[in-house]
């Protein structure tokens, strides 16, 4: 078991995989002190995760970080073969379109017909008539790359502190007062990888916030008949109204793909998005719903142009943004723990992020 760390060189806000995969990149090369609010790291948006890595998932700008991350991703056993299906009603072929030329030349995208559709989508009803394959798509262990980065981190001596809600944060003389739930230490530099809870943080210790909105996303476990095989693609509605992951035994994962506005919290789904969930499955497929099994939901956490930040804080006061990354942080973990990894130690990037310029994750764009 490590030694607590009273004085660090760092100190991360935030043990979900964000904060997890930054400790495990810097746990060798510095002195690090992770702070989770919960007794277990990853509870609120990490642990409820839709799984599925998919290099369109987030838009354009997330796409070199997804990319960029898959080899890790791969190597480590981490991700499943899946693949994915952007969906779309007759008439409404705008939307595959658009993702076409938005990521033309950078991921694969082919063309479905009809006939296509409904042998990967069987009881798809008539009104979906053309759709694009996204064959790279993938299913991710989340619960494995999470206790993976935890696992890297406290074996590279990171002090991961659980029941640590940070209560104060003063700057003075170069580092840290951070009073916490968990007691009290100092550092020199305070990384904000908070989630949902990155302005709130951002404000403790005096920073400005830049306006990282959590929202809620409600998911529902669903039964239904004819039953559902392992091996069916995701499905994504290309107007982005609903996305449903088949899984063994006639089971399915659904959402509404609702962005509900709502103060940082331990979510709960609401009745009437499970209800809109289930409506919108209905009028894509003949299938039956036999039983609702459950439903959560998790929280999203976006920075205003839905662009995750990386990097120090204008003040220069020695905070340091690890946030805003919406639903996209867990596939893109790798990539981005590289970048911040980089910046706070003032190391060039990765050879495998040649490609990837880190400026246009910066804070300092918000002015």
């Amino acid at each position: 078991m490590n030694e607590p760390i009273n004085k660090a060189d760092i100190a991360i806000v935030g043990a979900g995989m964000a904060g997890a995969s930054l400790a495990a990149t810097l746990g060798k090369s510095a002195r690090v002190v992770m702070l989770e609010a919960e007794d277990v790291p990853g509870y609120h948006s990490t642990g409820r995760s839709a799984a599925f890595w998919s290099e369109t998932y987030g838009g354009p700008t997330v796409q070199p970080l997804t990319t960029a991350s898959f080899p890790f991703l791969q190597s480590g056993g981490f991700l499943g073969e899946r693949g994915a299906v952007h969906l779309a009603a007759s008439g409404d072929g705008k939307h595959l379109d658009s993702l076409e030329a938005e990521f033309a030349g950078r991921v694969r995208l082919d063309r479905l017909d009809r006939a296509m559709l409904e042998t990967l989508i069987p009881g798809l009803r008539p009104d979906f008539d053309q759709g694009l394959a996204e064959p790279t798509c993938r299913d991710i262990d989340v619960a494995g790359l999470h206790a993976h980065y935890l696992s890297e981190a406290r074996r590279a001596g990171v002090d991961v502190r659980t029941n640590a809600r940070l209560l104060s944060a003063e700057r003075g003389s170069g580092t840290w007062l951070l009073r916490t739930a968990a007691g009290d230490l100092r550092a020199d530099i305070l990384v904000n990888a908070a989630g949902a809870w990155a302005d709130p943080v951002a404000l403790l210790a005096g920073q400005r916030p830049l306006g990282i909105a959590p929202l809620r996303r409600t998911m529902v476990q669903l039964a239904v008949d004819p039953g559902t095989r392992a091996d069916m693609p995701l499905v994504m509605d290309a107007a982005g109204s609903y996305y449903f992951k088949p899984e063994a035994g006639g089971r399915l994962w659904l959402s509404p793909h609702d962005e509900t506005p709502i103060d940082p919290c331990d979510v709960a789904p609401e009745e009437i998005d499970v209800a809109k969930a289930i409506d919108r499955l209905e009028h894509v497929v003949d299938w039956s719903v036999v039983r609702k099994e459950r439903a959560w939901a998790g929280l999203r956490s976006f920075a205003p142009d839905r662009v995750p930040v990386y990097g120090p804080a204008e003040s220069g006061e020695g905070f340091f943004w690890f946030a805003g990354q919406g639903g996209f942080g867990i596939q893109t973990a790798p990539a981005a723990a590289a970048i911040g990894g980089a910046l706070l130690l003032g190391k060039p990037l990765p050879e495998s992020l040649g490609a990837t310029d880190p400026s246009r994750y910066h804070p300092r764009r918000f002015g």
